[in-house]
């Protein structure tokens, strides 16, 4: 019997003594969550100006410090709504300027003989959150084709953070007075209409862009207490963002299934006819199809969503661009803006707008200056 439980007993004595290893490492290195404080986004009262803050500023990109007393009085007298809050909780910051029409950019001019005008249109992808205005896709595009045909493009960013459709198609028509001879739609995966069930999960899910789970947990684990395992809280926190990457995950697919067949149809309609009215203006259409920043590196988990907007263009005629094969082989987390905040940041606006300057170039013929 002695010689039959001294190797169980041996390895347990060693399984106990690897947990206890683990636990002392994680405490002599303090464990838990280091990234504790909200992402914020501020405005004026006239809504021209804004701040995206975040709590830490790992790239070294943000360049805008509340902690600095000049800057943080600068923003006060702008009347910044909330500045001072966000000083201590989130001082590392991005200003962000909007035009007359409510989109990011200087005032819109009149069109100019011989320069063919672009309007991208979108959501906080297209708009820039987390992004310098002159990292922007947009700007970085109209860099690029004028350096191919100088002086004969101008790029509109025309994105508006938060919009999906029937928004994006209201703002569509907004974007036509501008008289652009080529619209740009730069689309995200949660752009589409979806369910009253469907949009009341997305109030639940850990959402792929923004992790708004992320930081209960960490406060969650930096209250842990001197008795309290961080070996456990390390495993629970790692369960848990895995349930929620599966939620997650789960309700994209819902987006572009049979649980939201209706929304699916209605944006189907949007896209159509955003399309046939840019061609009945004698202009052109392109859809860019922003994929999640997630897995880019290996294996895509979203390839199913791609393929039904792929769909979509392959039968009713319409230009697309898979963005996903620009992005692809990079670490997702070398192209987010922030570990908090997973829009594309300076990195990802670049690979895009290379990889959209060669296929407007290609259809500049439908995009002739009017």
């Amino acid at each position: 019997m002695r010689r039959r439980f001294t190797p169980l007993l041996l390895s347990g004595a060693s399984v106990v003594t690897c947990l206890g290893l683990l636990e002392l490492v994680l405490r002599l290195g303090g464990y838990g969550p280091t990234r504790l404080g909200p992402t914020l986004f501020l405005r004026s009262p006239e809504r021209n100006l804004a701040l995206d803050c975040y709590p830490s500023n790992p790239r070294g990109y943000f360049d805008v410090d509340l902690r600095d007393p000049q800057t943080l009085a600068r923003y006060q007298a702008l009347n910044v709504h909330r500045i001072e809050r966000a000083a201590p909780r989130a001082p590392f910051a991005v200003e962000v300027r909007y035009n007359s029409l409510g989109f990011r950019g200087p005032e819109v001019g009149p069109r100019r003989p011989g320069v063919r005008r672009v309007a991208v249109l979108g959501d906080s992808f297209t708009e820039g959150k987390g992004v310098k205005l002159q990292d922007t896709y947009p700007q970085l595009l109209e860099a690029l084709l004028n350096a191919r045909q100088p002086g004969r493009w101008e790029v509109l960013n025309c994105g508006r953070r938060a919009s999906d459709f029937p928004e994006l198609y209201e703002e569509f028509h907004e974007v036509l007075r501008l008289e652009p001879d080529l619209l740009v739609y730069g689309m995200v995966l949660n752009d589409a209409e979806r369910s009253p069930e469907l949009q009341a999960r997305f109030a639940e899910v850990a959402d792929l862009i923004e992790d708004r789970e992320q930081g209960d947990r960490a406060r969650r684990y930096a209250r842990l207490g001197p008795f309290e395992s961080r070996l456990a809280a390390s495993i629970e926190d790692r369960l848990e963002a895995a349930s929620l990457r599966r939620v997650t995950l789960s309700w994209y697919r819902d987006v572009y299934g049979p649980a939201n067949d209706a929304g699916w149809q209605r944006t189907r309609q949007h896209i159509r006819n955003m399309d046939a009215e840019m061609k009945a203006r004698g202009g052109g259409f392109l859809l860019a199809l922003w994929p999640l920043l997630a897995d880019l590196d290996g294996r895509y988990p979203l390839p199913e969503v791609s393929r039904r907007v792929a769909e979509l263009c392959a039968e009713s005629g319409i230009r697309c661009l898979d963005l996903l094969d620009a992005l692809r082989g990079h670490s997702a987390e070398s192209l987010w803006v922030h570990p908090l905040d997973r829009h594309p940041n300076e990195s990802a606006h670049r690979l895009v707008a290379g990889a959209l300057a060669p296929v407007v170039l290609g259809g500049s013929a439908e995009a002739r200056p009017r």
